[in-house]
């Protein structure tokens, strides 16, 4: 279940998360939605992933 009203900025995991891979950092959701980056990757490289896909606040 989608974790309720995570902010811009949220550390999140994924369904299936691998436990050697850090966290997304969300950057925002619309609709069914999200955006989603690892802080390695830069502010200009981002993975569209369903908004149920997110199954946990990582902070």
């Amino acid at each position: 279940m989608f974790p309720q009203r995570l902010q811009p900025g949220s550390f999140v995991k994924l369904l299936h998360h691998p436990h050697d891979l850090p966290a997304f950092e969300l950057i925002h959701c619309n609709g069914r939605r999200c955006w989603v980056r690892q802080q390695a990757w830069g502010s200009a490289v981002f993975w569209e992933v369903s908004r149920l896909s997110i199954t946990a606040d990582a902070s």
